[in-house]
C-alpha cells in the first residue's frame, strides 16, 4: 500500500514539473514562479451602425414622409450589406450594434416631422447599446429637410452627443452628396462612390467599414489630418458620368491617390445640383496621417476637377422631346431609348409629371395600335390603378393618372385603353398596371417607381428588347438599360430635376458658381485642414 502511494505521488510530481517553468534567478535567488496563461485575448471593438439616405430636390413640390425610408432596425440591417453575412470575415471582426438605417427613393424635401421622428428613433437605439469604439455612418449626403440646412451635418452632431467625441466614425456617401464643414469635422473617416452610375456602391460601403476596422485594430484611431476643399462647380450627374471623359480620367486617379503611404482615403464629390443650399457644390476630401501627402493630394484632385469644368458634357446626345421622338420614330435600330430626364425619380423628381406622356399620346404615329411600339415607364395614378383592377386584364379602362403632386407643366392625363397586365407586391409601386393606348404601352403605378432593370418590364409581360421605343423617367441609363439600348437620346424635359440648371432659379447657393457664372475667376483651391472631431 505504501509503495503504491509512493509511486502515484512520484508520478504526479514528475508530471507537474513538466508544466511548471523553471524558477528564474534574481540576484542569485529563486524568484516566485507564476503560472503562465498565454497572451491576453484583445477585446473586439464595439461598432454601431446608423444612417439616413435620400436625394431630395428642393425644386420639386413633392414632400417625403417617414414611410418612404423603409427603416430597418437592429439585426435586419445586416441584410442590406452582403459583406455583413453571418459567415463573413467583417462580421467576426467586431461586436456589431446596428441601430437604424433608412434609405428612401430620391424624392422631394423631407418633412420636418419625418426627419425628427427618424432621428429620435436612431438616437434612442444608439443609447441602448453604448458605449462604442466606432460607428459606420451610411448616408447619401443630399437630404433636404423642411426648415433645416445641412441635415446630415445636423444628424452627425446629434449622434456625437450620444456616442461621444472619442468614438471613431466612418462615413460612406454617394458622390452626388454634399460635404459641409460640419459633416467633415464630426466624421473621422469618409469616402464616396467612384463610379456614376454607382456600380461600386456596395464596394464603397465595405471600404468605409474596412477603413474603420483597420484603424481600430491597429490602434491608430482618428486620422491626424483631414483636408477639405470646396470646388465651386455644380453639375448634374448626367454631365459627370464616369463612363465618359473627363470624369472617367478624374475619378480613375482617386484609387491610386488613396493608396499612397500616409493616406487613408481620397474622394471627390460632384455634389447635388437640384437643391438650393449653401453646401451644394463639389468637394474634395483626403484623410491620412502624413500632412504633406494629404494636402498635396487633395489639391491635385481639386485642380483636376476645376480645370476640366468646361469639358463636362452630357453622357448621351440631347434634344427636345419633339426632336427625340422624331429620331426614335425614324431610327432603324431598336430598342431606341429616350430618357425623360426632367422628372427622373432616381434623381429626386416627383415622378408624376404628365407632360411627356401627354405629348407622346398626341403624336399621330402612336394613335393606331399598329403604330411603332412604345413602352412608357411610368406614371403614378392610384385611382387609375383601382379602375384597371375593376376592369380586369383584357378589360377597357377610361381614367386619369399623374399630376397629383407636380401639375406645373401639365394636368392629369386621360388614358383610354385596354388593360394588359396587373401585378401586385412591388416594394415601391405596390401595384403596377399596363394599359395599351394606341401603340403605346403605359405603365401606371399606385406609387411612383423607377424602372431601371429588365425584370421591371418582363414581370409585367413587356419585352423592352423587342419594343421600337422605350421612354423611361431617368437621366443616364442604369447598367441593364444601357446594355440593351440600340440607340439612346437624353430628352431635355421639364420637371423638378430639370437638366437646364440655369432655369431652376437658385437663390441660396454660394456664388460665383460654375456653370451659372461661366466667367468667374479661379477659386482658392488650397487644402483646408478640418479640426478633429474631438475638438
Amino acid at each position: 500500500m505504501k509503495l503504491t502511494f509512493f509511486l502515484i505521488t512520484s508520478f504526479f510530481l514528475t508530471v507537474s514539473r513538466l508544466f511548471v517553468p523553471a524558477p528564474e534567478k534574481i540576484n542569485g535567488l529563486s524568484a516566485p514562479v507564476q503560472q503562465e496563461t498565454g497572451p491576453k485575448q484583445k477585446a473586439l471593438p464595439r461598432i454601431g451602425i446608423a444612417g439616413l439616405a435620400i436625394e431630395s430636390s428642393t425644386f420639386s413640390p413633392a414632400l417625403t414622409l417617414e414611410e418612404a425610408f423603409h427603416p430597418k432596425r437592429g439585426d435586419e440591417i445586416f441584410t442590406s450589406y452582403p459583406f455583413f453575412s453571418a459567415d463573413s470575415v467583417n462580421r467576426k471582426r467586431a461586436i456589431w450594434l446596428p441601430a437604424l438605417v433608412g434609405r428612401s427613393l430620391p424624392g422631394g424635401t423631407v418633412t420636418r416631422e419625418a426627419y425628427e421622428s427618424l432621428v429620435k428613433q436612431t438616437l434612442e437605439l444608439l443609447k441602448k447599446n453604448g458605449p462604442y469604439d466606432g460607428l459606420f455612418f451610411d448616408i447619401h449626403g443630399a437630404m433636404s429637410v423642411v426648415g433645416l440646412d445641412d441635415p446630415e451635418g445636423d444628424l452627425i452632431v446629434r449622434i456625437r452627443e450620444v456616442v461621444g467625441k472619442k468614438t471613431l466614425i466612418s462615413t460612406s456617401m454617394d458622390l452626388h452628396g454634399n460635404v459641409s464643414p460640419r459633416l467633415a469635422q464630426n466624421t473621422d473617416l469618409i469616402t464616396c462612390y467612384r463610379m456614376a452610375p454607382h456600380e461600386d456602391a456596395m464596394q464603397t460601403k465595405k471600404r468605409a467599414v474596412d477603413n474603420l476596422l483597420s484603424r481600430l485594430e491597429s490602434g491608430k484611431g482618428k486620422p491626424a489630418y483631414k483636408a477639405w476643399i470646396p470646388v465651386p462647380v455644380l453639375l448634374p450627374g448626367e454631365k459627370t458620368s464616369t463612363r465618359i471623359e473627363p470624369a472617367k480620367t478624374i475619378y480613375a486617379a482617386v484609387d491610386p491617390a488613396s493608396k499612397q503611404p500616409g493616406v487613408i482615403d481620397a474622394a471627390i464629390w460632384v455634389g447635388y445640383a437640384w437643391a438650393d443650399e449653401p453646401r451644394n457644390h463639389a468637394v474634395v476630401m483626403v484623410t491620412g496621417d502624413d500632412k504633406t501627402t494629404v494636402t498635396q493630394t487633395a489639391e491635385k484632385l481639386a485642380q483636376s476637377f476645376w480645370k476640366a469644368r468646361a469639358d463636362f458634357a452630357f453622357v448621351a446626345p440631347t434634344g427636345s422631346l419633339s426632336e427625340s421622338l422624331d429620331k426614335a420614330v425614324a431610327s432603324k435600330t431598336h430598342p431606341f431609348f429616350i430618357s425623360d430626364s426632367g422628372d427622373n425619380p432616381t434623381a429626386g423628381g416627383a415622378g408624376d409629371v404628365t407632360w411627356t406622356l401627354k405629348e407622346i399620346l398626341a403624336r399621330p404615329e402612336f394613335k393606331s395600335e399598329n403604330g411603332p411600339s412604345l413602352i412608357y415607364a411610368s406614371i403614378p395614378g392610384p385611382e387609375f390603378v383601382e379602375s384597371a383592377i375593376a376592369a380586369g386584364v383584357g378589360g377597357k379602362v377610361n381614367a386619369y393618372a399623374g399630376a397629383k403632386v407636380d401639375s406645373r407643366f401639365a394636368p392629369p392625363v386621360r388614358l383610354v385603353g385596354t388593360v394588359e397586365s396587373i401585378e401586385h407586391g412591388d416594394k415601391n409601386a405596390e401595384t403596377e398596371v399596363v394599359v395599351k393606348v394606341g401603340s403605346v404601352h403605359v405603365i401606371v403605378t399606385k406609387k411612383r417607381k423607377p424602372y431601371h432593370k429588365e425584370a421591371d418590364f418582363t414581370r409585367l409581360g413587356l419585352n423592352p428588347r423587342k419594343s421600337d421605343i422605350v421612354v423611361v423617367k431617368i437621366g443616364y441609363l442604369e447598367p441593364e438599360l444601357y446594355a440593351m439600348r440600340a440607340d439612346w437620346i437624353l430628352s431635355l424635359t421639364p420637371g423638378g430635376v430639370d437638366q437646364n440648371l440655369e432655369r431652376l432659379g437658385y437663390k441660396r447657393i454660394k456664388r460665383p458658381m460654375f456653370p451659372l457664372d461661366k466667367n468667374m475667376k479661379d477659386p482658392d483651391l488650397k487644402a483646408r485642414l478640418i479640426p478633429s472631431s474631438e475638438k
